[in-house]
């Protein structure tokens, strides 16, 4: 028994160590500093559970997008049209509740698949035709919110004023329907958005971390070429990317609409340097083969803590946001860089430890 308790305290502490000469455990460093600094300058409103989830819950189609985005930028590629697609989404579900008259859900699921099939068409063009995933995601970013523009204009409402008045609340006043997407509450303190984030952070790292699809997108971002020679159609694995890049701005669509209570083709427009910043924040190398699901996740939420913490601590305005973390960033990426000069082992070479096994 007391063998058996040592082999277990034993691979305990040996995976502890693993883990802090990973990216993660540098981000759960840079949080656990944010929560230091920003609570002894305020501790009485800076340590309120329900505002930090507010918060959190406010960024949280960031955080989505941006976890679907690493698949893509672990093959090598980039995904810049993700904003558009969410935009595109909410105005679907808006004109074919509103204005087609099907049923709620019915809308969500036909929005879904239609930014499905957007990131299948860009993705076709990066992986078939050899087109370079900039070019083509930046004429997707306009194609798609082109799209959305008309689309609106098919709608009674105007596209300025946004489709509203979803299925929202019962008779005792609680929040049902499609709107309980963005309102509800559980235990009447957690998001619900905050509950799916955390459904989705499990299930893409599933897939990324412990299935053999996976370990091919790891093996096509280190080299396309080997990858092709072993066997894996690196084709259809790197379009699959942005399939699920664009199911994952459809999701932020959904729940960003069911939020704010309309449905309107510019939703969402301005999030594509938010969702870079997170991913390339998070670990990914912007070259490909590298980056983690709870590096992304990590980032994610620090940034959303920065965000809170700067106005609420230190009176920085909301304008002036991006300049601290771009400065993080910045800071951040040179200092990885210097490291990955000297061979230090977090940074020197893709961490195997990260791929799933067969």
């Amino acid at each position: 028994m007391m063998g058996g308790n040592d082999k277990l305290n034993s691979r305990f502490v040996e995976g502890l160590k693993k883990f802090t000469k990973k990216w993660e455990f540098v981000l759960l460093l840079i949080l656990l500093a944010e929560f230091v600094i920003f609570g002894a300058a305020n501790f009485e409103k800076f340590m309120r559970i329900g505002s930090i989830f507010s918060s959190i819950n406010n960024y949280i189609s960031i955080c989505i997008i941006s976890l679907f985005v690493t698949f893509v930028m672990i093959t090598g590629g980039i995904d810049i049209q993700a904003s558009s697609i969410v935009g595109l989404t909410s105005i679907v579900i808006g004109v074919l509740w509103s204005d087609a008259g099907l049923n709620i859900w019915v809308a969500v699921l036909l929005a879904i698949v239609t930014a499905a099939l957007c990131g299948a068409l860009s993705g076709f063009f990066v992986s078939y035709c050899g087109v370079q995933p900039m070019v083509v995601t930046l004429g997707g970013s306009f194609l798609y919110s082109g799209l959305a523009l008309l689309i609106s204009g098919l709608s009674k409402t105007p596209a300025y004023q946004g489709i509203s008045g979803f299925p929202a609340k019962n008779d005792l006043g609680q929040f049902v329907s499609f709107r309980a997407l963005g309102k509800m509450l559980v235990f009447d303190l957690i998001p619900v958005q905050i509950i799916i984030y955390v459904v989705l952070i499990v299930l893409c790292y599933l897939l990324l971390h412990k299935s053999r699809y996976g370990r091919r997108v790891y093996l096509v971002g280190v080299n396309r070429q080997a990858a092709e020679y072993s066997g894996i159609n690196s084709r259809w694995i790197i379009m699959s990317t942005y399939i699920l890049t664009g199911i994952g701005a459809a999701i932020a669509g959904v729940l960003l609409t069911a939020n704010v209570d309309s449905a309107k083709y510019n939703l969402g427009s301005t999030f594509t340097l938010s969702i870079i910043t997170a991913v390339v924040l998070g670990g990914t190398l912007s070259t490909g083969g590298k980056g983690s699901i709870l590096g992304t996740a990590l980032a994610a939420i620090v940034i959303c803590i920065l965000r809170y913490g700067l106005p609420l601590c230190f009176g920085i305005s909301n304008q002036n946001l991006d300049l601290p973390i771009g400065i993080m960033l910045v800071i951040v990426v040179a200092v990885r860089a210097v490291l990955a000069l000297n061979r230090k082992p977090l940074f020197r070479k893709l961490d195997r430890e990260s791929l799933p096994r067969n």
